[in-house]
């Protein structure tokens, strides 16, 4: 079977011009097509899950859906007290700026707080619930006037409008960050492997151009998978770590072939058993990481859905690079580096480990299998929840104000919302049925005792809100959507025959989303799985070698998520990671990671499996030629390890806390990937299957591929 990869290789290093004037057209017409076409942003209704979504979108069938509301609060300084009358007028100041603002639906009156020390002005916006952010600012605006005209109090504005600005703002600020910090370590780790600014710049100038297309992608993906507001930052993430990862693989290669000839081998022919090889290699590894986050988009979640796509698209854009304008590129910039380089030579402490792995393989296998385990052992306590606000930095103006409305107004902190569709014809028994419903609750001292009612113009649905003076996130919230749903339901609108009944609300969002995931996590496990056993199985037509992708990849990924919950689902490394514990894991967290880490670690396993097949197709016994393999990667997945791990752990300084968990997981699970399993346990494993590693193939020795008759290697 021809190899496409050196097909291309070959064409790009003799019109080296060409490629890469094909290449930089590619991310314009890519980058460029996406800010043209513009980004689909995700709606209120793309999220819904569970019964909360299934909630909301009755709500929204009578026009009831939850409205970007801002709350304007009006307080004494330090602890002075609140002039009533200075209130008042401030108050409807306020009222008077809002109402005349064209983003503005309605401005209610003043409400005064149980302890009289503070008054809020709630103004609802128009338009959807998450497009609020945008429309936010001359609200922001008209507050600040108000607090400069009165220095003698506190007027400050919060919201989830202005709280998502403030997110989306701070999120930007700490990606640029990221980059400052990603982007000068890995240089320097590249000029250490190969001793030359060109050669250590390539690598960078591919991820980014290769980030650059990967957007533009997304964007005009985003139109069937609409973008959740967290597609560029997994480009971002994954795509400077594959995209230096397989330039690496390749220019690596590349550089051997030129030393083992001495530097008399042509670059034409160098580039083409680059592509031959490490080429190969680098499509295996894409495709695994693009099949693999593939198997997101069955959890049925558009963050998942809008986090599959950047991962998919960007990974994609960095196979297409390192295969056609890299070639180009080693064949033009091949004359202005050494053409001579230092010969490729075992690692000292990569042959240090394999000399107790080679003569005690069983026993190295047995104690590194049991420590992964024990790193992996806190994944029994692991506790999934929702992110909530409460879990958002306070160093946003937005978050410190929600602090003290809340404060102020302890019953604003959850709602939890009741609603009920039924025939107009009903409405009678639906009003009476939730009045009963509302009078138990009340009586009922977990609620805040205060309940709201609305109904739809045409009696269709109907809605009561039930507030808890507690953070969704916190006990008291979840045991009122419990005792809601399973006792003072069944016993008034749940009574009802043919009525249809959901609740939703900032407590049933927070328990229901990490239950969908639950749900759908056994399905793409399952598809993982057999994604990463299917491909590793037919890249190197071997059963045994599937299914010990497999295990050693749950293995890494089960560690690293133990690591994960040893670390943040406690508080003693709050003050060595700046962070404050949720004491739980992002629910979103491990399920991403269960499947980028499958992905990634393919990286690895199928540049260091393929090395090791070179030698065994050389004729060379298995046993020795999984060291030998082992032996000649050891130096290219250190390099490309430390500058994953580098770019990974850029995300720990992030404020999201779920961000700073993924981040850190990953950062883990490629040191465990490229020095426990690369170093101790596959090799290990290699020599006790010796030729029972290749099962069924049978693999025979063939001769050194020539540089002008590649386009047969399979």
């Amino acid at each position: 079977m021809k190899n496409p990869s050196v097909r291309v290789a070959r064409w790009s290093a003799h019109h080296p011009w060409r490629a890469i004037a094909g290449w930089i057209v590619f991310v314009i017409i890519c980058l460029g097509g996406g800010l043209a076409i513009g980004g689909h942003a995700a709606t209120s209704a793309d999220f819904r899950v569970g019964e909360a979504g299934r909630a909301e979108a009755l709500a929204a069938q009578g026009g009831l859906q939850q409205k970007p509301v801002e709350r304007v609060l009006i307080s004494a300084k330090g602890s002075g007290r609140l002039d009533e009358a200075t209130a008042d007028a401030v108050a409807q100041e306020v009222r008077g700026r809002m109402a005349g603002l064209a983003e503005v639906a309605s401005v209610a009156a003043p409400i005064r707080s149980a302890d009289g020390r503070a008054v809020r002005v709630d103004v609802t916006m128009k338009g959807p619930e998450l497009e609020g952010k945008k429309h936010v600012a001359p609200l922001l605006a008209q507050t600040a006037e108000v607090r400069k005209a009165h220095p003698g109090l506190v007027v400050e504005e919060s919201g989830s409008p202005s709280i998502s600005e403030d997110v989306q703002g701070q999120r930007g600020d700490d990606l640029s960050r990221t980059e400052l910090i990603a982007l000068p370590v890995t240089l320097i780790v590249l000029l250490l492997v190969f001793r030359s600014v060109v050669m250590a710049v390539v690598p960078l100038l591919l991820s980014i151009s290769s980030i650059m297309a990967g957007v533009g992608l997304s964007m005009v993906a985003s139109h069937i998978f609409p973008d959740a507001g967290v597609g560029t930052n997994v480009i971002l993430l994954i795509g400077m770590a594959v995209g230096v990862d397989y330039t690496l693989f390749y220019l690596k290669r590349d550089r051997e072939e030129r030393a083992r000839s001495g530097g008399g081998l042509p670059r034409a022919a160098a580039v083409e058993i680059a592509a031959a090889t490490s080429g190969r290699a680098v499509v295996v590894s894409g495709l695994a990481v693009a099949a693999s986050s593939a198997t997101l988009y069955l959890a049925g979640d558009v963050i998942f859905a809008s986090l599959a796509t950047g991962a998919i698209v960007v990974t994609l854009a960095a196979v297409v690079s390192s295969l056609t304008v890299l070639p180009a590129l080693l064949a033009t910039l091949g004359r202005r580096t050494p053409r001579r380089a230092a010969r490729p030579r075992d690692g000292g402490l990569t042959s240090a480990v394999l000399r107790p792995v080679a003569g005690r393989p069983a026993l190295t296998l047995g104690v590194a299998v049991a420590a992964m385990l024990v790193l992996a052992a806190p994944l029994s306590y692991m506790k999934l929840t929702d992110v909530g606000r409460e879990a958002y930095s306070r160093d946003l103006p937005a978050m410190r104000a929600y602090d003290r409305v809340n404060a102020a107004f302890p019953e604003l902190k959850a709602v939890n919302q009741v609603v009920v569709k039924a025939a107009p014809e009903r409405r009678a028994q639906v009003l009476a049925a939730l009045d009963a419903l509302a009078h138990r609750v009340t009586a009922d001292p977990l609620y805040a005792g205060r309940t709201r009612m609305r109904a739809s113009a045409d009696g269709r649905i109907t809605l009561l809100e039930v507030p808890v003076a507690a953070y969704p996130s916190e006990k008291r919230a979840q045991t009122s959507l419990e005792r809601l749903r399973a006792d003072h339901i069944p016993a008034t609108v749940g009574r009802l025959r043919g009525a249809e009944v959901a609740v939703t609300g900032d407590v049933a969002r927070y328990a229901d989303y990490p239950e969908h995931q639950k749900q759908r996590l056994p399905i793409i496990l399952g598809a993982l799985l057999l994604v990463t056993f299917a491909i590793t199985a037919r890249a190197f037509r071997s059963i045994v070698l599937g299914l010990a992708g497999v295990v050693l990849n749950l293995l890494s990924a089960a560690a690293s998520l133990g690591v994960l919950t040893a670390v943040f689902q406690h508080r003693w490394a709050e003050g060595l990671l700046d962070f404050t514990s949720m004491g739980s894991i992002g629910s979103r967290v491990p399920l991403f990671l269960f499947v980028i880490l499958f992905g990634l670690s393919m990286d690895y396993q199928v540049f260091t499996l393929s090395r090791i097949e070179e030698a065994v197709r050389r004729g060379v016994p298995a046993r020795a030629a999984a060291l030998d393999g082992i032996r000649g990667s050891a130096g290219v997945v250190t390099s490309a390890a430390i500058v994953m791990v580098t770019v990974f752990a850029s995300f720990v300084p992030l404020h999201l806390i779920e961000m700073k968990q993924i981040g850190f997981s990953l950062a883990v699970a490629v040191l465990l990937d490229a020095f426990v399993i690369r170093l101790l346990i596959l090799p290990a494993l290699l020599l006790l299957l010796g030729r029972t590693a290749w099962w069924p193939s049978r693999r025979r020795a063939v001769p050194a591929p020539a540089p002008g008759a590649l386009e047969n290697v399979g």
